[in-house]
C-alpha cells in the first residue's frame, strides 16, 4: 500500500512538471515578433506619411504661399524693384476708388443673377434626368459636354448668338415677332447675357452632382408619397430637396465662392468693364490693378477684402450647417 502511494506520488509530481509535446516556446520568440510587427508598421506609415508630405508640399506652395505672399504684399509697394512697406495706404487706395463699391455692386448682382439660373437649373436637369429609365448615361454626356468644352471656344459660341446682325439669340426673337436685343452692348442685359452664357459652360458638372444625390434617395418614400396621392411638387418640396439638403447647401457655397470671382467669361464676352461700367466686377478691377495700373500692392490688397469677404461666407455656412446637425 505504502509502494503504491510512493509511486502514485512521483507520477503526480512528473506529470506537473512535465509539458505536452510541441507546448514549449523559444526563448526570445515573442520579441522578435514584436520586433517584425513594428517593423511592418512603421514601413506602412512611412509609405502613408511620404504620400501624404508630396500632397501637403505641394497644397503649401501652390494654395498657402500665394495666400499669405497675397497678404504680405497688401501692405507693401514695389518700385523700380525696390519693396517698401506702406501699411494701409493700398487698402485706403482700394477703398476710396470711386470704382470699387461700382465693382461691389456688379459682382452681387452676377451673383444674384447666377444662384437664381446658375443654381435652379442644373438642380431641375437633374430631377429630369432621374426620371429616366433608359439611355440615362448617354443624357449626362450629352449634359457634361459644354464642360469639356475649352472656355475660349465657349465664349466665342456665345459671341456668335449674341451678335446683334446675325446672332442666334436675335433670329429666334425675329421669328417669335419679338423685338431684338443688342445683348453684350446694352447696359441692361449685358450682365444676363454673361450669367447665361457661363451658365450653359459649367452647368453640366453641379447636374452630374445633384444627379448622384437624387439617386441616393430612398425609393420607398416616392412610394409613400405615390399612395397618399402627393403630387410632383409637392414630392419635390417634401421629399427631394429635404433629403438633398447637405448637397444643395454646399453648392450652394461653392457657387458663391466660385460666381463672386468670374474673371474669364466677363472679360472675353464684354472686355471687363462693359458697357457703362455694368459688367466691371472686383476680380476684372484687381486685374486693371495689377497688369494695366502696375500696382501689384492695390490688387493685393483688394485680394485680400475679398479673401475677407469669401471667407465670412464661408464660417456663415459652417455655423448654419453644424446649427443644422
Amino acid at each position: 500500500m505504502a509502494a503504491t502511494t510512493v509511486s502514485h506520488n512521483k507520477a503526480k509530481r512528473g506529470s506537473g512538471q512535465s509539458s505536452p509535446r510541441g507546448s514549449r516556446r523559444r526563448p526570445g520568440l515573442p520579441d522578435e515578433n514584436a520586433r517584425a510587427g513594428f517593423g511592418r508598421r512603421l514601413r506602412r506609415d512611412l509609405q502613408a506619411h511620404a504620400f501624404m508630405i508630396g500632397a501637403v508640399l505641394c497644397f503649401g506652395f501652390f494654395s498657402w504661399y500665394p495666400m499669405i505672399r497675397e497678404v504680405i504684399m497688401s501692405f507693401q509697394k514695389t518700385k523700380r524693384g525696390e519693396t517698401t512697406w506702406v501699411g494701409w495706404k493700398n487698402l485706403e487706395t482700394v477703398w476710396n476708388d470711386p470704382g470699387f463699391w461700382p465693382a461691389w455692386r456688379n459682382t452681387m448682382q452676377f451673383t444674384l443673377y447666377a444662384l437664381v439660373i446658375g443654381f435652379a437649373v442644373p438642380f431641375v436637369i437633374a430631377i429630369v434626368l432621374n426620371e429616366f429609365r433608359h439611355a440615362q448615361a448617354y443624357l449626362r454626356i450629352l449634359v457634361y459636354l459644354p464642360v469639356m468644352l475649352p472656355p475660349v471656344a465657349g465664349v466665342l459660341l456665345f459671341k456668335y448668338f449674341y451678335n446683334p446682325e446675325y446672332g442666334l439669340f436675335n433670329h429666334i426673337l425675329h421669328f417669335l415677332h419679338l423685338p431684338e436685343q443688342a445683348w453684350l452692348d446694352s447696359s441692361s442685359t449685358a450682365m444676363i447675357s454673361v450669367v447665361i452664357a457661363a451658365t450653359w459652360m459649367s452647368a453640366g458638372g453641379a447636374t452630374l452632382i445633384y444627379l448622384a444625390a437624387l439617386q441616393n434617395v430612398p425609393g420607398e418614400l416616392y412610394e409613400a408619397a405615390d399612395l397618399d396621392g402627393a403630387g410632383l411638387l409637392s414630392k419635390i418640396w417634401h421629399i427631394t430637396i429635404p433629403q438633398t439638403r447637405p448637397v444643395l447647401s454646399l453648392m450652394l457655397l461653392l457657387q458663391i465662392v466660385a460666381t463672386m470671382q468670374e474673371f474669364t467669361n466677363v472679360y472675353l464676352l464684354t472686355g471687363g468693364a462693359g458697357p457703362e461700367n455694368s459688367t466691371g466686377t472686383v476680380v476684372y478691377m484687381v486685374y486693371q490693378y495689377a497688369f494695366r495700373y502696375d500696382s501689384f500692392g492695390s490688387a493685393s490688397a483688394l485680394g485680400l477684402i475679398m479673401l475677407v469677404v469669401l471667407g465670412g461666407f464661408s464660417g456663415l455656412y459652417a455655423r448654419l450647417s453644424r446649427n443644422s446637425d
